[in-house]
């Protein structure tokens, strides 16, 4: 505290950080790099364990025995599904009345903002299948859902007939405590949307639908199955949810502890876990792992139908079966015998899962980098915002230098108007006010005067108001008062600095790996951009940094990551429908990167654009 009280050491402290403030600001940059590529190594990493009591051990007698007749139950239901080409509501109510659930019913639908060509749909109507079996010893007040989603073809018919297998055998169990929800869900995401909605009567999407007529308990925890063969040879845990958020690491930990007395192969990011650690190939396959999650939870994105429950305090996770080329084979029974196990534990809990870790990043799953531990990395990339806004203070407050006849520079002395510095902003923020809004707006428009569907024109046209942002004049007053003023343009960098370093922060807290990625490509702009740097090379180097060419490599990053590499051409094509399902998510379920990005981010950086050219 002496070094700040005194003006004198006060001084010389920010004398020296100015003096130094690029070197200390290069040093940081890459200690933040390297602190976060360290993470994957297992020796920094934390082992995975149990907090919550009632979860530690895994002494439960799994006995589930039908797992071929849950695979007939499975091939029955894909006949009548075929036979009606949909969702055979008539089957299942009647199949799940017989193993002794309440059955009930939802309808629901839902008119897109444009097509969805990925999935073909545009409007959509559909209906959800639920059973719920009672809790036979406890007051009902408390619920467990087990969900597997009707998708399209021959998919997930086996995840629908070992759903209906483990109603019938839990159903004749005493010892169940809370109610389990049995949930067939049509139209992936929008059924569960909706079903969800009705069931917490809340409607954030506008969707339309029918007014749930049975109801559980509060749900305390949700798991979501998909299974698409006979055979599995490992199970594939998915955890990312809507704006990245992530379910308790309890129930990581519970699903990795049932494999393991099992004898499942299960796998995160569809990778194995490696023992060689200290290997080189181990430690690539770790950062491997560790990275798709950091760019699945950065997407923003619901990875599985368990990604919508976490908006509603409810821990849920998607298991996926995987069918490669492994020799380990898994059957039905042994698998439903791990979900009997499974919601055996969940069924003793007497609080919801708070005990373990809400923000963690996983290189296996058995190892965990906690929120205390990553965190470091994104600070050390701040501090630069935070460098460079003390050396543009310093900047400011000194006084300009004094000529040899002892008049100062009218070029330094003279202070900027309040509106060198607004215009900027307020040009800025509408245009990203109109990459919010006008895509939507205008794709009727568009398709009526060009040949594109509408999905097409939406994109289009917001690629068109993203580079048309790049010309417009920021600083329209200058075509009135002639070139920006020295002032003018480090208080306006100084306001865009702490506005990014505030925004990055803020979105680091919600999304981790949104603000790391982000930070990554907007910090060193933010930190070097001058209007004295040569303009051709800079504006180049703005533009590769900029967040849609973020995105663009972060495409073709993800499908190395995943050892399937595209063409440059296949990676464009991607690019356009990612941008389009960005959209799609934000309209239809709520995900935040869209406008974070459209309204806040893409402004912050136009001012920095404006920074660059100045004069």
């Amino acid at each position: 505290m002496g070094l700040l009280s005194d003006p004198n050491r006060r001084r010389a402290l920010i004398g020296l950080l100015t003096r130094l403030n690029a070197p200390i600001c290069i040093v940081c940059y890459m200690a933040g790099v390297a602190w976060f590529m360290g993470l994957s190594f297992e020796p920094f990493t934390l082992r995975t364990y149990m907090s919550e009591n009632a979860m530690g051990s895994t002494m439960v007698e799994e006995r589930f025995p039908a797992g071929e007749r849950a695979l007939a139950t499975g091939r029955e239901f894909s006949a009548h599904k075929k036979k009606t080409g949909g969702m055979p509501v008539d089957w299942l109510v009647k199949t799940m009345q017989a193993r002794g659930l309440e059955v009930f019913t939802q309808r629901f639908s839902r008119t897109l903002p444009f097509p969805d060509e990925n999935k073909e749909r545009y409007m959509v109507k559909g209906t959800n299948v639920y059973g719920i079996l009672r809790a036979p010893r406890a007051p009902r007040t408390e619920a467990l859902v087990l969900t597997a989603p009707c998708s399209p073809g021959d998919e997930n018919n086996q995840a629908v007939g070992l759903l209906l297998g483990l109603a019938q055998y839990f159903r004749n169990q005493i010892y169940l405590a809370k109610d389990i929800i049995f949930l067939i869900n049509e139209h992936d995401l929008i059924g569960m949307q909706a079903w969800l909605e009705g069931y917490h009567h809340t409607n954030t999407t506008g969707m339309d639908w029918s007014p749930l007529q049975g109801r559980g308990g509060s749900i305390q925890a949700a798991l979501s199955l998909e299974l698409s063969s006979n055979v599995v040879t490992s199970l594939d845990l998915v955890l990312e949810g809507l704006n990245g958020q992530l379910p308790n690491l309890d129930l990581a930990n519970l699903f990795y502890a049932f494999c393991q007395k099992i004898g499942v192969l299960c796998t995160i990011q569809g990778k194995l876990q490696r023992n060689d650690w200290d290997s080189v190939s181990g430690y690539s396959h770790a950062v491997q792992t560790m990275m798709l999650m950091v760019m699945k939870q950065a997407s923003g994105r619901p990875w599985g139908d368990h990604g919508l429950f976490l908006r509603y305090h409810i821990e849920a996770a998607t298991i996926k079966g995987v069918n490669s080329f492994r020799q380990d084979k898994t059957d039905a029974t042994t698998i439903g015998r791990l979900l009997e196990g499974m919601y055996r534990k969940l069924n003793n809990l007497l609080e919801r899962l708070h005990q373990s870790y809400f923000f963690y990043l996983m290189p296996s799953l058995s190892h965990f980098v906690s929120i205390g531990y990553y965190m470091p990395a994104f600070g050390l990339l701040a501090v630069i915002l935070l460098l460079r806004a003390l050396d543009l203070w310093v900047q400011l407050v000194t006084p300009p230098p004094r000529t040899e006849d002892g008049d100062t520079d009218i070029d330094q002395q003279s202070s900027p108007g309040v509106l060198s510095v607004l215009t900027p902003l307020v040009i800025s923020h509408l245009t990203g006010v109109a990459l919010y809004m006008l895509p939507i707006r205008f794709q009727e428009m568009a398709v009526e005067h060009f040949p594109v569907s509408e999905t097409e024109a939406v994109v289009l046209t917001a690629i068109a108001i993203y580079t048309a942002g790049l010309a417009l004049p920021h600083n329209t007053n200058r075509l009135l008062t002639g070139e920006g003023t020295e002032q003018g343009w480090r208080v306006l960098k100084l306001v865009a600095v702490l506005y990014l370093a505030v925004l990055l922060g803020c979105t680091a807290l919600i999304n981790f790996s949104l603000g790391f990625i982000l930070a990554l490509t907007l910090v060193p702009v933010a930190a070097f951009v001058t209007p004295h740097v040569p303009k051709v090379l800079s504006a180049f180097v703005l533009v590769i940094l900029s967040p849609a060419c973020t995105l663009l490599y972060s495409v073709f990053f993800f499908h190395e990551l995943q050892e399937m590499p595209i063409s440059f051409q296949e990676g464009w094509l991607l690019y356009l429908s990612v941008i389009s399902q960005g959209i799609l998510d934000h309209y239809l379920y709520g995900s935040l990167v869209y406008p974070l990005i459209a309204v806040l981010v893409y402004p912050c950086w136009l001012l920095f654009w404006n920074i660059l050219f100045w004069k």
